[in-house]
This record gives structure tokens, C-alpha cells and sequence, in this order.
């Protein structure tokens, strides 16, 4: 093998050869091909995705004297001399370190000169974000009047930090993150040209790891054959990157969709005492639990990996809601690792909360809030003897779950209130949201002083009006039906409607007394003392 690293050595050299932008590339194809040479263009995206590999294969296409359907031949003087970096009429620049006014300006007073030996001068300007204001300013003046002897390519990672000017005067592309499918393809022909002998699994390792950039999976691999030479096992790539067995990934998920709280602290235990890398694991489990959200909505399309993975997602998900998927989804993927021992606590918070939080809409029996009960005590029981009490925050916490969860009607009625306190908390927020809304654009306006939520029942929002014009205009279809669909944007949840009139008066006492909370006490036996 030569000494040159992978990402500059399998760097694609026509814009077939592209990974995973075949949209971007067959559009340039087809301008080169018919004359259409825009003045400038935009490439923006994720690091490793191709941007400025993109931009050097426009330049030798543009000024191949041989060019092919839109493609440079390659073996002219000229693409030679494009591939091997010594063609005086493209230029790259690294905007990160000649961001200043100075270097536009000399930009500025060289593109007027005519190409020396090709047909355009072509500048490649990487991280054009980096650009200094005044220097932003001095590139807008030639992007307005270019020679027509000069095309421009920016490339950013950050297209929010270029200015909209700069933009409008471009062809914008959007250059996405690539499929760990494109990434492993592209991996296993380097690994054929190069001798290397590793397994698809390891492959896949490697192209997850990446996320979405070829250049970081090029580079990942380099690493390896630098380490471990040209014959790569599964368990090498692990040791490198830091993760773990997806079969601990698919382990733990099982307890989560079982609530089998004990044996899933046992798992992370078992991670962490093992030096388990736990950021790494979380992600692998997030995107796990990603895969059978996807499974479970219908969309196993959207999915990278084999047949016998997405039969095996299948299985599991049949027995979890899809309620419950979103809600397991979101607490692992909103845990940060803020230390550097990357504790097991916000692993085990997360997987305390979701296993005995019921999830909307399902329907928890008695005896399932028994035995969720009965988990509880379990697992209490479970971190003391794994030496849980370095852990006062988790402890706790369990303690206060398993207090809480006594049978079905409490913990109904103690859901409904939440969300009843929530949606009151946050009335005035959804009310401005309003703004705009009707046929006048004024429904905010009209519904700010003139009701509030008095009580939620079954998913039925009961607004209470002070007045029946109020009212009967509210229960027209079309003004409850933006009323609905707006709380389920602001809410995340679907809520019906339903009007009454009440007193102005007395309007605060009954909502107290309505408080489904306060009632569910009373009909355990509780009194009110105050």
C-alpha cells in the first residue's frame, strides 16, 4: 500500500464516482453537457460529504477538451494536471485562514486576467463562512459582475453564517450526510483494491461510527490498517471506536419494551464495570430505538440494514406502543454525558423514568400497576446491593415512583391533572400562537379575554366563556377546527373542545373543586383542610 491516506487516494474523479449526491452531480452533469455553466456555485453540508471533491471534478470538466456526456476524460494534460494540483487556473482557498479583506482584494484584482492555459478559472473556496464581514463584502461586489472567463465554488459547513447576498448570486446545492449503506459500499471496494481482509459487520461499525462522512469512515479505517495491518476482526473495530456489542444495545431494549426494570440496571451495570465508552452506547441505543419507532409507524424503508434485522424489529415492536417507542426515544436521546467518567446515573434515570412512567394512552390495569409496583420495590432492592448509594438522586427517585404507582385511578387522575396544570401554565403562550389565525387574522384577540380552560376530561378541553357570542362563535366547525389543530402543534397531543358558559365569579373556585387530582383524593378518603 502507498503511504498516502485513503481519503485523497480514493477521492472520486468524475461525478459518477460521487457517493451519495446523485441528484447534485446528475444537475452539474447535465449543465456541463449542455453549455449551461453557472457563474457560481453554493455547496453546502456536512464535513466528508463531497463538497470540494464535488468542485474540483467541475473544474476539470469544464475545461476538458475531451469531456464525455457532462464528464472529464482524465487523461488529458489538462485533467492531469487538475487531479495532481499544479493547474495554475484552479485555485483553492482555505477561507479559515485567509479570511481578511487583503485577500479578497487580491482575489478581486487577479481574476480579471485571462486563464493562462484552460478554458474558465475556476476558485474553490473552502469554509467561505470563515470570511470576515468586509471581506464578505468585497467577494459580493465580484459574485455581482464576474468575468465570463471565471466560476466560482463556495463550500461551507455552516451556510447560516453566509451571508444572503453572497447566496442569492449562487446555485445553491445541499449536500446531505451519506447512508451507512453508500458509506460501507464505498469502504468495501477500497478494501478490495487495498488487500484488506475485514467483515461486513465491521464495515457497518465503521460506517455508523462515521455519521454520514465518507472522509471520517476513510479515516477510521487508515486508523485501523495502521494498528491491526490488513487482516481486521469485529472485536479490533470495537476496541478503536469505543462501543459495544449490539447485542448489549438489543439486550437492554428488551427491557425497556418489557419494563423489566432490575435487569436492565443490571445491563448498564454491567457496561459501565466493563469500561464501556456509555456516550457511545446510548447512541447506538438511540439510534436502535429510532429503527423501531420507524418499524412500528410503517416506515421500514427509511431503515439501513439487513432483511433479517427488520424481521427481528418487527418482532420486537409488536409488543410496545408506538406511544411508548416516542416516549423511550426521546429520554435516552435527551441524556448529556456531562463528566468526563461518563457516569451510569443518567443512563439508569433514563431507564427508571420509562419503564414506570405509563405511557399516553395505555391503558395500565391493576394489575400491571401491581406488578410495575412490585418492579419498583425489585430494583430498589437491586442498586442497593450493586452499592447504589453513591447514587442518592436514583434512589430517590425510585423510591418516589414506587410510592406513586398504587392502581390504575390514581395514576389516570394524576395524569389528567398534569396535563391540565400544563395546559393552563401555558394558555396564554398557546393564545399568542392564535395570532393571525381567522378569517380576519384576529382569533387570539378574540379568545384572550373571553374564556379559559376550566377542566380536561377523556382528551376533551372544556373552555368556559364568560359570554355566549363567545361561545356559539367558537363552536362554529371551522374556528373549533384551528383551535384543535393548533393545540395539537403547540401540545403535541390531539385535544377535542367542547364550550360551556360559566360564571366570571365564581370561575376560580369551581375550577379548584373540579381539580380531577383533588377528586381522586377525596374518593380514597381524603378531606380538604384548606
Amino acid at each position: 500500500m502507498g503511504s498516502e491516506v485513503f481519503y485523497r487516494k480514493w477521492r472520486p474523479q468524475t461525478l459518477a464516482e460521487v457517493v451519495g449526491q446523485e441528484a447534485i452531480t446528475e444537475t452539474l452533469r447535465r449543465a456541463v453537457k449542455s453549455g449551461k455553466i453557472a457563474h457560481a456555485y453554493f455547496f453546502c453540508g456536512p464535513r466528508g460529504t463531497g463538497k470540494t471533491s464535488t468542485g474540483r471534478i467541475l473544474a476539470k470538466t469544464v475545461n476538458c477538451p475531451n469531456q464525455i456526456d457532462g464528464e472529464p476524460c482524465n487523461s488529458c494534460d489538462m485533467c492531469r494536471s487538475i487531479t495532481e494540483g499544479r493547474a495554475l487556473d484552479v485555485i483553492e482557498i482555505d477561507a479559515a485562514s485567509n479570511r481578511g479583506i487583503d485577500e479578497i482584494r487580491s482575489l478581486r484584482e487577479k481574476v480579471n486576467y485571462a486563464p493562462s492555459l484552460a478554458k474558465y478559472k475556476v476558485y474553490i473556496i473552502d469554509e467561505v463562512h470563515m470570511l470576515t464581514e468586509a471581506a464578505c463584502n468585497a467577494l459580493l461586489k465580484t459574485l455581482e459582475e464576474p468575468p465570463p472567463h471565471v466560476i466560482f465554488v463556495l463550500a461551507t459547513t455552516e451556510a447560516h453564517k453566509v451571508i444572503p447576498t453572497i447566496v442569492s448570486r449562487c446555485q445553491r446545492f445541499n449536500f446531505h450526510r451519506l447512508s451507512q449503506r453508500a458509506i460501507t459500499d464505498k469502504l468495501k471496494l477500497i478494501c478490495k483494491k487495498e488487500g484488506i481482509d475485514i467483515d461486513a459487520n465491521s464495515l457497518g461499525l465503521i460506517a455508523h461510527a462515521a455519521t454520514g462522512s465518507l472522509r471520517d469512515a476513510e479515516n477510521i479505517l487508515q486508523q485501523l490498517v495502521a494498528y491491526y495491518g490488513s487482516q481486521i476482526v469485529f472485536e479490533q473495530v470495537q476496541a478503536v471506536l469505543g462501543s459495544s456489542h449490539d447485542s448489549r444495545v438489543r439486550q437492554l431494549v428488551q427491557c425497556i419494551i418489557n419494563r423489566d426494570l432490575s435487569t436492565g440496571l443490571r445491563v448498564i451495570n454491567d457496561l459501565n464495570t466493563g469500561g464501556i465508552d456509555l456516550r457511545q452506547f446510548n447512541l447506538g441505543l438511540v439510534e436502535y430505538l429510532r429503527g423501531l419507532l420507524l418499524t412500528k409507524s410503517g416506515c421500514e424503508e427509511a431503515l439501513d440494514g439487513t432483511t433479517e434485522d427488520k424481521v427481528e424489529m418487527e418482532k420486537i415492536v409488536a409488543n410496545a406502543t408506538l406511544d411508548y417507542l416516542l416516549q423511550a426515544t426521546k429520554l435516552f436521546a435527551s441524556i448529556e454525558f456531562r463528566t468526563d467518567s461518563y457516569s451510569s446515573l443518567p443512563l439508569e434515570l433514563a431507564l427508571v423514568d420509562c419503564i414506570l412512567s405509563p405511557s399516553k394512552g395505555e391503558q395500565v390495569t391493576m394489575a400491571k400497576a401491581m406488578e410495575m409496583a412490585e418492579c419498583a420495590k425489585s430494583s430498589r432492592e437491586s442498586i442497593q446491593s450493586a452499592q447504589a448509594t453513591d447514587f442518592p438522586a436514583l434512589r430517590d427517585k425510585v423510591e418516589i415512583q414506587n410510592d406513586v404507582i398504587t392502581g390504575q385511578k390514581v395514576m389516570e387522575e394524576t395524569k389528567t391533572s398534569q396535563d391540565f396544570d400544563y395546559l393552563h401554565s401555558r394558555w396564554k403562550e398557546f393564545i399568542q400562537s392564535l395570532r393571525g389565525e381567522g378569517s380576519s387574522g384576529s382569533l387570539d384577540a378574540f379568545l384572550r379575554s373571553a374564556c379559559e380552560p376550566v377542566a380536561l376530561k377523556d382528551g376533551t378541553l372544556v373552555l368556559g366563556f364568560y359570554y355566549s357570542f363567545h361561545k356559539e362563535k367558537i363552536e362554529d366547525a371551522k374556528y373549533r377546527h384551528l383551535i384543535e389543530k393548533k393545540l395539537m402543534e403547540v401540545f403535541g397531543q390531539p385535544y377535542k373542545i367542547e364550550c360551556i358558559l360559566v360564571d366570571r365569579k365564581r370561575k376560580a373556585s369551581q375550577t379548584k373543586v373540579e381539580s380531577p387530582l383533588i377528586k381522586a383524593a377525596i374518593d380514597m378518603g381524603a378531606r380538604i383542610v384548606d
